[in-house]
Order: structure tokens, then sequence, then C-alpha cells
């Protein structure tokens, strides 16, 4: 008989152990690292471990980075931010004059020796070169009349600067405009401009504008000048005066002022009656108490004594003529002294008296 053939195959715990180790000996053993339970974290790095591993590979990157900052951050602050700030302490910074004295004065020159006090308000106390700086009235700036050379400095919190030179008038216009705001105002402005280098310690130097106003006291008009004594001469003096005295001129001012000779026109109710000179006049700071010589029509100023002013009191307006140096014209002063006008009142009856009355030859 043929054996029985099951229809459905049987399997025998024999038969199963041998294919599970067949498939053991055809597969390869599973590493337990790459094993993980499903919902654990523990595979997962933390950022610090990530940023530690990141900063090992490219330290180098982050330290040429870190460098480079530093140093435009530096630059900036030395080429950048410190010139800033060295013009901003020479604007910060105040300049007042404590001196100026004009003397030899020719017709296109002068010699300046001036003193000055520079005050530095910041904690920088740099170094400034010498350098060339123009002269102008306030208000006009753009018309220098002069350039000076100024000393270089150590602008500690207070430096006193000292000029001494010869000064070539370069816009004749400006410096009449100077010199008459000088005489008839009670204050001008002075503007100094320039351009000059700026040392600090061992920063790079650096190139700063010089823009400073000092504030100078005029001499408002001559107020306060007057004739403090006359007396008339019957026969005149061999340089033709015939009436001499003193006149007071106040100097309110720091400047000392070199003029020469110097000449006034005399007018009573705008009648010219005379001239009056001051010869070498140099105008100090403080009172200045003058002779005064003068060649007047006496017959015209009789006439208005005893038709006019009866009291014996003559009002006489006195404005400036001429200033000689040398034997030359100055300009700059004549033009000054011509704009002012000043007035005073003569006791001329007294003087009359004095000389044993009055008439036609007086």
């Amino acid at each position: 008989m043929q054996p029985i053939t099951p229809l459905y195959p049987v399997s025998t715990s024999s038969t199963g152990q041998e294919d599970q180790s067949d498939q053991m000996e055809e597969g390869k053993a599973i590493p337990q690292s790459h094993v993980k339970e499903v919902g654990s974290e523990g595979g997962r790095r933390s950022f610090g471990a990530k940023l530690k591993a990141h900063l090992r590979k490219w330290w180098w990157l982050h330290l040429i980075f870190f460098i480079a900052s530093t140093l435009i951050i530096v630059l900036c602050l030395v080429y950048v931010g410190f010139p800033r700030i060295s013009q901003d302490g020479v604007n910060d910074s105040t300049l007042e004059i404590q001196s100026l004295t004009l003397s030899n004065p020719t017709p296109d020159s002068f010699h300046l020796e001036q003193d000055a006090l520079l005050t530095n308000h910041n904690r920088y106390h740099p170094r400034l070169d010498a350098f060339n700086a123009s002269l102008s009235v306030g208000g006009s700036e753009d018309k220098p009349y002069a350039y000076v050379e100024l000393p270089a400095v150590h602008a500690t919190d207070t430096t006193t600067t000292h000029v001494n030179q010869d000064v070539q008038i370069v816009n004749m216009d400006a410096f009449v405009d100077y010199t008459t705001q000088l005489l008839i105002k009670d204050s001008v402005d002075l503007v100094i401009k320039g351009r000059t280098k700026l040392h600090e310690m061992r920063l790079p130097t650096t190139t700063v504008d010089y823009h400073k106003t000092a504030h100078l006291k005029g001499l408002n008009g001559l107020a306060g000048f007057n004739v403090t004594s006359f007396s008339i001469k019957l026969i005149p003096e061999p340089d033709g005066a015939n009436m001499v005295g003193t006149v007071y001129i106040p100097n309110p001012t720091v400047m000392t002022i070199t003029m020469g000779n110097v000449t006034f026109n005399n007018y009573v109710d705008e009648d010219f009656i005379g001239t009056s000179s001051l010869s070498d006049l140099v105008l100090e700071p403080g009172n200045n108490t003058i002779p005064m010589r003068s060649t007047v029509n006496q017959t015209l100023v009789i006439e208005k004594v005893t038709e006019t002013y009866k009291d014996g009191m003559l009002p006489v307006d006195i404005v400036g003529n001429s200033s000689v140096y040398n034997g030359q014209h100055l300009e700059y002063f004549e033009k000054a002294l011509q704009s002012n006008r000043q007035h005073v009142v003569l006791n001329v009856g007294a003087a009359l008296a004095a000389v044993g009355g009055a008439g036609p030859s007086l």
C-alpha cells in the first residue's frame, strides 16, 4: 500500500528549532546600540553638548571673528571717534584776550603783541601745533583783515599764549571796519580761525579746525572825553597854537594803541572854528590825560560868545581829522576818528577874563 500523504504539513518541534537555527546562521546579529525602545528620548543630544561639539570643531573661526570685530571697533574709535572728540574739545574751549598792544603802525601794517588765556574744559590735555590764523570782525568772517602765526600750545586747564609779530593788513576795508567798531562800540567780536594738528598721547595725530570768537571791550565812542583845562594865548606860539590845554580820554579796554599825531576839527553850530592836535598819542588802558594844542579862529569865537553864548559857555563839537605816524597817514585810524563826534562845553568866558578881556584882536 502507498503511504498516505497528509493533507496539511505537520510541524515538529525539532523542525521548528532547525529552521530558527538556520535563520540565525544565515542572518547577522543586530548590535544592541542600534536598538531603541519605542518612545525613548535617550538617543537625542542636548543643546549644550551640540554647542561644545561645534566649538571644538570651529573654535578657530570664532577666534578670527572676535579679533576682526574687536579690531573694527578699535579702528572706528581711533579714526572716527577720536577726531570727533578732539574737535568737540577744541570747540568747547574758550579764548580771552588779556592784553593787546598795537604799535609801530604803517599805512599797511602794524606790530601786534598779545596775551590770551586759553581755557580747556575737556579732561584731555592735547598739544596743538603752531598755525596760521585769520583775524576778522564778527559778522564778516569771510573778510579777514590780517593773518597771524599762533604759537604751539599744550592745552592744560588754562594756558597763556603770547603773540609778538609784525602783521600785514590784507584787507584795508575790513581793518577800517574793525578799528571803527573798536572806537565807537562798547564791545567788538574778534574772530580767529585756522586749522592745525592735534596730538594726544600715542593716539594718531588728527586735524582740527580752530574757530574762536574773542569778545573785546571797545572804546565806546570815547565816552567821558573832556577838555579838563585850557588857556588862551594872546600871542600865538611858534607852531601857531593860540589855545593850549589838556584832554581826558578814558580807555576801558585791554588795548594799548599807538596812533601818532592826531588832529581834530572843532565846530560851533556847524561853523568851523579851528583844529586841535594831540602829539604822539598812545592810548593806554585806564585814564589818559594828554596835552592838547589848538589853533582857533579867535575872532569867530569871540563873536559867538558876545552874540549867542553870552554866559561864556561855548558848546564845541570835536570830530577826528587825521592820524599821522612817522610822516605817514594812517587811513584805518583816520576813518575811524572821522566817524566819531565828541561834544564838550568850554568856559571861554573865564579863559578870556584870565587874559584881560575880549576883543577882535584876541
